[in-house]
């Protein structure tokens, strides 16, 4: 009797992980076809419009650039000099450090001439104190705040407190802008006044040559580790992100590279923090999430768009120790942003937020790690047992890696018809391997560290885990350093 239970559970389960993998490869497909379809509308919108011309008749809207900075003393200067270089008319650049344990502070005093300067606050959302407000006599448009550590979220919540311009940028302050990215980023808000978000796409920039903050030559990374970031990026971004744009439904902007209209995120709250009913390490999502939700509770007409060609580039982990715990990071703060919100779940006053995209993010991005590493043990037993037939295991392996592989290719696929980035012909044979390969091992060891972020969650940990950085160089290799 106890053998037929557990082939019972063995074999139900083993259908379970087929659909789970089957509705997780379904609805890549559909943003795959969404993807491409607004990609080429999108690339017709671009040869029509001419971005300078937008900005003149509609106005430059001022912007300003947030860049909360902890122990980033080896990259500061760098990506600040490319922030400097923006092609933008009129944007200011809050670097805010946020407590620094190393030379942040007086790196970017002694290389932008920076000098105490008052500057009267706009808000007052609650935030860790600040020590001085600083400028440089260099240019004109640079403010360092100096403040006590609080994390990266109420680092962002100082700038909305000091912030001036209808619009702001919340990127990282390790990340490097490309120089019309904030021309780019900016045209949903010129298109629509009912945007109140927008993010870019991020690219990896190991292995790319950097010459005085910006990037002149894009080379794939050569460690391995980071070979397949860059195929997750491309997946995540082109793919997936383009994919939920086109029906209306983003879930997520990147905390690297977005774009926000102040006095709504002023309104809804600001950045969730220690000091706040909800904290999470994953602000930026909750943040877009919290500001669907406050949108929709006030029955306001709104946009939160995605833009494919303003890039952002950021240095990925290069090991397996620092992988993991950006991997885990992130589920945890996937986990603590949706159970935050999990009224929306499911309901039909959130529109497409609550029955499209919400659900797909609880049950198949928060969920399915859960069932899909247990599975594949369970495959292997029951192929082993004989419990199931040839026929389901050929079946299996087509959903879960043919079908994966096949989405990864299209990515690729996507990314050469569109931006090719990566010029070199040698590059792009080796993305293509990448798509092939990143489904036998790759994938299941990704999965293992989501697991164990979602258990971390479970048992309410805290803190982003301590990190490492090794800064630019001509072709960079990069771990960072995190609060």
């Amino acid at each position: 009797m106890i053998e037929i239970t557990l082939r019972i559970i063995v074999f139900t389960f083993s259908f379970l992980v087929l659909f789970y993998f089957f509705a997780l490869n379904t609805f890549y497909l559909l943003t795959n076809i969404f993807a491409f379809t607004s990609l080429r509308r999108y690339a017709g919108r671009i040869k029509s419009i001419e971005i300078n011309e937008l900005l003149s008749s509609a106005g430059a809207p001022p912007i300003t650039l947030f860049a909360p900075a902890y122990n980033e003393e080896a990259t500061c200067v760098d990506s600040t000099r490319a922030l400097l270089t923006l092609n933008y008319p009129d944007y200011e650049i809050m670097m805010i450090n946020d407590g620094s344990k190393d030379g942040t502070l007086e790196t970017m005093i002694d290389a932008y001439d920076m000098v105490p300067t008052a500057r009267v606050p706009t808000a007052n959302i609650e935030t860790a104190g600040v020590k001085q407000v600083y400028r440089s006599r260099k240019n004109a448009n640079l403010w360092l705040i100096d403040k006590e550590n609080g994390g990266k979220a109420d680092a962002l919540n100082v700038g909305l407190n000091y912030c001036r311009t209808p619009l702001f940028c919340a990127m990282d302050a390790d990340t490097l802008l490309e120089r019309d990215a904030l021309v780019r980023i900016v045209r949903p808000f010129l298109e629509d006044a009912s945007t109140v978000a927008a993010g870019g796409i991020i690219r990896i920039v190991n292995g790319c040559t950097i010459e005085n903050g910006i990037v002149t030559n894009v080379r794939l990374p050569k460690n391995f580790l980071a070979k397949f970031q860059v195929m997750e990026y491309l997946r995540a971004f082109l793919s997936g992100r383009m994919g939920w744009d086109a029906v209306n439904a983003m879930l997520i902007i990147s905390g690297a590279f977005g774009m926000f209209r102040r006095s709504t995120v002023v309104k809804a709250g600001g950045y969730s923090t220690s000091r706040t009913a909800f904290h999470t390490v994953g602000e930026d999502m909750e943040l877009v999430i919290r500001l669907h939700r406050y949108c929709r509770d006030n029955d306001m007409d709104y946009q939160v768009r995605f833009v494919p060609d303003p890039v952002a580039w950021t240095e990925c982990p290069e090991s397996l120790k620092i992988l993991g715990r950006q991997r885990d990071r992130w589920q945890r703060g996937l986990y603590e942003c949706l159970m935050a919100h999990r009224k929306m779940l499911l309901e039909p006053k959130y529109g497409k937020i609550g029955m499209l995209a919400y659900p797909y993010f609880f049950f198949l991005e928060m969920l399915g790690p859960a069932i899909e590493l247990p599975g594949y043990f369970v495959l292997v037993y029951v192929i082993v047992t004989g419990m199931i037939s040839p026929a389901f295991a050929v079946t299996f392996f087509m959903v879960a890696v043919v079908f994966g592989v096949v989405l990864s290719i299209a990515a690729v696929g996507l990314e050469e018809l569109t931006f090719r980035r990566y010029p070199k012909f040698s590059d792009l044979l080796q993305l293509f391997g990448l798509a092939v390969i990143e489904n036998i091992g790759y994938r299941q060891m990704t999965t293992y560290w989501r697991i164990r972020g979602f258990i971390s969650a479970l048992r309410g940990k805290t803190g982003w885990g301590q990190m490492e950085r090794k800064g630019f160089s001509s072709t960079t290799s990069a771990n960072k350093t995190d609060e």
